[in-house]
């Protein structure tokens, strides 16, 4: 397959000062995804999983090593990653279709074609009624298909979501997951998200990647050999279960060795 996003010998340690020597956060990631791969990422908490999503999205600069999106070297913020993040990014004083045009409109595209674009993604994403509401008319649910249809809207070469589902209420959630991975099968979209939620890592991706406790460190990477399309049927499903099992463990082992550090 080919690769989209080669990531070489990365470290981030975040300097210290006086009193604390520095924090390793990330400690010699390799990594290539391929064109259209969903990729999950787990890991215990402080393991660099935001750090190292944050890099690409190049809104952190690593220490050492490099990344490289379809042959470009990241060096900055641009529009080629979409970001999506846990916390509700929408501009409040924009209505759902202005805030899904809003980069397309910083492109130049003319009005004719953003509305155009917008009517797409607010149908892809079922929000079709809502176009005119502010985005504190929306449920927590709705905002996070606004803020996925934006960044969809810029036409990413990669989106790139940060737990873009742990505030929403479980129910919720579990239908922002099918919606999302039917996005995915539409788009075909290459995907890298961020998860703490074993189910929901194994239930989107391709390939789950595991994290080891601080400095980060890529300890597996699990193809997830399951059929598309996907419906949350397949959580009962013996092959589910059991790469749930194999997963928890090896988070339960990383977590384990992060509170031992901590003590």
């Amino acid at each position: 397959m080919e690769p989209i996003l080669e990531i070489n010998n990365v470290t981030k340690l975040f300097a210290g000062n006086k009193k604390n020597k520095g924090i390793l956060a990330l400690d010699t990631i390799n990594l290539t995804i391929a064109r259209n791969e969903f990729i999950t990422i787990l890991g215990p908490s402080g393991c660099g999983k935001s750090t190292l999503l944050r890099i690409v999205g190049g809104l952190e600069e690593q220490t050492t090593g490099s990344v490289y999106l379809d042959k470009s070297k990241i060096e900055g913020p641009s529009s080629n990653r979409g970001m999506v993040f846990q916390a509700y990014s929408l501009f409040p004083w924009l209505t759902v279709e202005e805030n899904i045009q809003f980069g397309p409109k910083n492109k130049g595209m003319d009005a004719r074609n953003r509305k155009e674009l917008s009517d797409k993604y607010i149908e892809l994403v079922g929000l079709k009624g809502f176009e005119r509401h502010y985005p504190k008319q929306l449920s927590g649910g709705m905002q996070q298909r606004v803020a996925i249809a934006r960044a969809l809207a810029n036409d990413p070469e990669i989106l790139l979501l940060d737990e873009p589902f742990g505030a929403l209420d479980n129910q919720t959630r579990v239908i922002m997951q099918e919606l999302l991975l039917e996005i995915w099968e539409k788009s075909k979209k290459t995907i890298l998200f961020i998860t703490h939620d074993v189910e929901e890592s194994i239930f989107l991706a391709s390939r789950v990647l595991v994290m080891t406790s601080r400095p980060g460190k890529i300890k597996a990477d699990i193809p997830i050999e399951i059929e598309h399309p996907r419906t949350y049927h397949v959580k009962m499903d013996h092959r589910f279960l059991q790469y749930k099992e194999h997963l928890t463990e090896l988070i339960r082992d990383e977590s384990l060795k992060a509170i031992k550090l901590e003590n």
